[in-house]
Order: C-alpha cells, then sequence, then structure tokens
C-alpha cells in the first residue's frame, strides 16, 4: 500500500470510529477519548525519556485515568464537586513521594514532567465531558454530543484546509523556527474554512447560536494551530518527526490531537463565560 493510500485509509478509519463513538452513547464517547487521553499520555512521557527525562509514566496515566473518569461521572451527575477533588488531588501530591523512593537525579524535574503530563494531555480530555451536555440547560446531564461532533468537524476542516491552502499558495512562514511547512496564507485559509463550517454546523447543533460558533471556530483555528506548533517545538528539540507510530501515516495520538487538545481549555472557558 503507497504512503498516500495508507494515509487515507487510516485517517478514514480514525475519523468513522472517533465520529461514531463521539455520537452513539456517553460510554462509548467515554471509551474512545479516554483511550486517546491514556495513549496520548504514554507518548509523551516517551518523548520526555528520549529527551533524558525520567517521568512516573504509570503514576501520570493512572492519574490521568482517574482525572478523566471523575469528571465523566460528574458530568452523568454520579459524583459531586467535592468528591471529584477529593479523589484527584491527593494523587498529585503521590507523585512527590512516589519521587522520594526512586534514585533518580533531579527528582523536581521528573515530578514536573509527571504532573506536565496530566496537565498538558489529561486536564484538556476531561474537559471535553463538558462539552457533551447541553450548557442552555445546565445542570441537566442529558447527552449531547452535537457540540463535540462539531468541535471535531471543524478541527478537521481547519487542518485540512490549512494545508491544502498553504501547499497550493503559502508564501510567507508562519513560524519558521518551529515548522517550516506552515505559512499565514495556510493559517488565514484555515479560520476562514473552519469558521465556515462552524457557520453551517449552527443549524444544526442549536445549543450555541452562530455567533457563538463563529467564535468557538475562531478558538479552533488559532489555539488549535498553537497546539500544533506546541508539540512541533517538543518533536523538534528531539529531531523526531512524530510522536508515534500507532496511526500509519498519521503518526502519534498526539499528532492527531495536538490541536483539540489546546484549544478545548480555551473553548470551555468561552462557554462557561457564555452560559
Amino acid at each position: 500500500m503507497s504512503d498516500l493510500k495508507q494515509r487515507l485509509f487510516t485517517g478514514s478509519i480514525f475519523i468513522v470510529v472517533l465520529f461514531g463513538c463521539t455520537i452513539s452513547s456517553p460510554y462509548t464517547y467515554a471509551c474512545i477519548f479516554l483511550l486517546a487521553s491514556t495513549l496520548g499520555q504514554i507518548e509523551f512521557y516517551r518523548l520526555i525519556k528520549k529527551s533524558g527525562g525520567n517521568p512516573q509514566t504509570l503514576t501520570g496515566v493512572i492519574g490521568g485515568i482517574l482525572l478523566f473518569t471523575t469528571n465523566f461521572l460528574f458530568v452523568q451527575s454520579s459524583f459531586d464537586n467535592i468528591s471529584i477533588l477529593v479523589y484527584n488531588m491527593p494523587l498529585l501530591f503521590l507523585v512527590f513521594l512516589i519521587e522520594l523512593f526512586r534514585k533518580n537525579k533531579n527528582p523536581f524535574f521528573n515530578i514536573s514532567y509527571t504532573i506536565i503530563g496530566i496537565i498538558y494531555i489529561a486536564l484538556p480530555f476531561s474537559l471535553l465531558n463538558y462539552l457533551m451536555i447541553d450548557p442552555r440547560y445546565y445542570p441537566s446531564y442529558e447527552f449531547y454530543p452535537h457540540i463535540t461532533a462539531g468541535v471535531l468537524f471543524c478541527m478537521w476542516a481547519n487542518d485540512s484546509w490549512a494545508y491544502l491552502i498553504g501547499k497550493k499558495f503559502g508564501k510567507r512562514k508562519l513560524f519558521e523556527s518551529v515548522s517550516p511547512k506552515k505559512t499565514w496564507e495556510g493559517f488565514l485559509g484555515g479560520i476562514f474554512f473552519c469558521v465556515g463550517f462552524a457557520v453551517i454546523i449552527s443549524f444544526i447543533a442549536t445549543a450555541l447560536s452562530m455567533v457563538d460558533w463563529i467564535v468557538v471556530g475562531l478558538i479552533i483555528s488559532i489555539a488549535g494551530t498553537a497546539g500544533d506548533l506546541i508539540e512541533s517545538k517538543l518533536k523538534r528539540s528531539l529531531n523526531l518527526k512524530d510522536s508515534g507510530n500507532i496511526l500509519p501515516g498519521h503518526g502519534g495520538i498526539l499528532d492527531r490531537f495536538d490541536a483539540l487538545i489546546l484549544a478545548i481549555p480555551f473553548i470551555i472557558v468561552y462557554l462557561f463565560i457564555r452560559f
């Protein structure tokens, strides 16, 4: 199978599975995004180890799973806010205690790397749970996958059109020291089509107004591009092309979700202020 065919095949399967799990039920949604969060953390810790660090991979992954699960249960109205704090906070400090028994240099670097893996990867995926409800009726916990599905479509539109327009018309480099192929033309093209798709989605996912969807589209384009650049900077520092090889032709989990990871917190903050 050629590289292009492999990329198209993998991408098609990836989109069908991700979108199908997102809209089917809260449990299929939770399974697919918890899996993505966990694999993303493992990839991140593997990259850190290549840079010379020694994070607590198992502790960090367990912390990420617990963070996602407690937030999912809260959204499903099984837990209250206090329970989330009670179940998550001790584990962060457990990282310090465990490091006490590890014979490694630079222990506080390892502690920092472990906690950053939770904050950078697991926290955004955990916040994604709050897009699975209709904000107009919060704190009603009825499953409402339309916003998350719309965000995913906007993200794909931004990535695809930024690549296509950048490849065809790109001349001015956006951030050459980090990602030489990204251009201002591609960036602006991605914004245009992402916002265009957001307008169309506003007629389907009516929990958000057209103006709200336009703002969400802008957040996805701007913060998503920044997330892509941040991950590119990490890979460039390690002389790596991809964060992993779990998705043939597409790289790793972080390569596919780097934009979403940075965009989600900003979307959540906007919706919190808006509603």
